[in-house]
């Protein structure tokens, strides 16, 4: 069991990054907000889990062992993979987690991709207890998360992979006037993935026009 990594960053993706351990590249998967806090060639660590498959060793990362442990903790559910319990942590603070399961809100839980009703209801059954909320105060709720906190974070997402600040600035605003309500909920990974995407639509269009 490999617990954490820690070495120079060497490679950075939006959905993973490569640690130089002693001249070993251990590839991390991680949430967007984990991997946009990292920076090419300096020094990193990363709580981790490895998952073992017959035919396969997956490693994850997390900022902490609150991630890792609510990840853990997932993973008991039935129906939920590491990729959809990395999803949730993309979409949901670990706090927040707790806090929709103690409360028995699953509702919550369909803001992640590939949660339905059916997937969040279960999560809220099976984790009944096991989940506690710990006081720690959590961005999720709208109210509590600042506008230049999170898009000083997907900015930084953005330029470790590669965008200059000026580019990303530029493209977020273009994606929160497309969609107001990414502003008012003010999730890191939503807010990054809108932005991707219409950067990608935007050079469709370019090359189209060629």
């Amino acid at each position: 069991m490999i617990s954490f990594v820690r070495g120079p960053v060497a490679a950075l993706s939006l959905a993973q990054a490569v640690i130089d351990v002693n001249g070993v590249g251990m590839l991390v998967h991680a949430t967007p907000k984990t991997l946009g806090n990292l920076r090419l060639g300096e020094e990193a660590t990363l709580t981790t889990a490895m998952i073992v498959r017959e035919d396969s060793m997956t490693l994850f990362g997390f900022a902490d062992d609150a991630e890792r442990e609510v990840f853990d903790v997932l993973l008991t559910v039935s129906g939920i993979g590491p990729r959809l319990a990395l999803a949730i942590l993309s979409v949901l603070e670990p706090e927040s987690i707790r806090v929709g399961v103690a409360s028995g809100d699953g509702k919550i839980f369909t803001k992640v991709p590939g949660v339905g009703p059916k997937v969040a209801g279960r999560i809220v059954l099976e984790l009944k207890g096991k989940l506690k909320p710990t006081g720690v105060a959590t961005s999720a709720a709208p109210a509590a998360v600042a506008v230049m906190e999170w898009k000083d974070q997907v900015v930084a997402a953005m330029t470790s992979l590669g965008w200059n600040e000026r580019d990303a600035l530029k493209a977020i605003d273009a994606a929160v006037a497309a969609e107001p309500e990414l502003a008012e909920v003010g999730n890191v990974a939503a807010v990054l993935r809108a932005t991707l995407r219409g950067l990608g639509q935007d050079n469709s269009r370019a090359k189209a026009g060629r």
